[in-house]
């Protein structure tokens, strides 16, 4: 699948995280108006993010400054690379966003995955990520790949305790 992708890392809400989701926008609503002028009109998906971290810890054991991220917004198969190219110089000729530079056209195939609803403050995943663990020992199956969320509420707009974010890892057997 395709993605429009940046990537970073720190703490969640620090001034380079949303200034990378501020251009990774940006450029998905560039492209966007581009196409919708090839009469390829199409909504601009939820962002989407994969973490991990660069140690032994878990990622919530470890200081938010130090986690990876990569931030997604998934395109439609139509959209090229040229398209993009030409989508990130509109954007820096219209609002000088230069950060636009930084996003890449890229194809993401996670394969089989587990993923869980989790209904609340993003403080309180570890509870729905235990469940994830559990199910994934039941199945017998380990994580292959980077923990992704989805975000289908915006935390600017929505109480903590009503946001709605899909949890998903990548999985592959234990006896692969």
């Amino acid at each position: 699948m395709p993605y429009l992708t940046i990537t970073g890392r720190g703490a969640p809400g620090s001034g380079e995280f949303g200034a990378k989701v501020g251009a990774l926008y940006a450029l998905a609503y560039g492209v966007k108006a581009l196409m919708k002028r090839d009469g390829k009109d199409f909504s601009i998906p939820k962002l989407e993010g994969l973490w991990w971290v660069e140690s032994d810890k878990a990622a919530w054991e470890t200081p938010r400054e130090e986690w990876c991220w990569k931030l997604l917004i998934r395109m439609p198969e139509f959209v090229t690379e040229e398209v993009v190219e030409r989508a990130k110089a509109h954007v820096i000729k219209k609002r000088g966003e230069k950060l636009v530079n930084e996003v890449r056209l890229e194809r993401i195939d996670e394969g089989e995955c587990v993923q869980i609803l989790h209904v609340g403050p993003y403080s309180a995943e570890p509870e729905s990520l235990e469940k994830m663990k559990r199910f994934m020992e039941e199945k017998g199956l380990i994580p292959h790949g980077f923990h992704h969320e989805i975000y289908l509420t915006d935390p600017r707009r929505t109480a903590k305790e009503r946001l709605k974010t899909i949890l998903r890892q990548p999985v592959k057997r234990v006896d692969r």
